[in-house]
């Protein structure tokens, strides 16, 4: 089974384009941080973040076109895929990704106030 179930902040805001048919592809980074902690002994750990990147297709990724923005929370679930290319100078290049197939918005909404 390849399952990745994430919880965090969008980096960079999304990245939509238009492939084949109008089919719609988002991409963006994401943050996950694990929280410190102090050991027994006094010693501090710091905070520790990861970042990913996740790609979202069709319905999703037009969703996110219009709601997710930099800095919003999230939950993710998805798979993994690895990719490899040879960059400009020929050297080979690894890049994991998360195709997502869920997502749901942890962010609380802006409420407009009329004043």
């Amino acid at each position: 089974m390849n399952k990745v179930m994430l919880i965090g902040n969008v980096g960079t805001d999304p990245e939509v384009r238009y492939v084949d048919q109008g089919v719609a592809v988002a991409r963006f980074r994401f943050a996950t941080t694990e929280k410190g902690y102090t050991l027994q002994n006094g010693t501090q750990v710091p905070d520790h973040t990861d970042w990913h990147n996740i790609i979202m297709w069709r319905r999703l990724a037009e969703i996110v076109e219009r709601y997710v923005h930099k800095g919003d929370k999230l939950y993710i679930e998805g798979r993994l895929r690895y990719t490899a290319y040879d960059d400009k100078k020929g050297q080979r290049q690894y890049v994991t990704e998360i195709w997502a197939d869920n997502m749901e918005m942890l962010t609380p909404k802006q409420t407009t106030t009329n004043s």
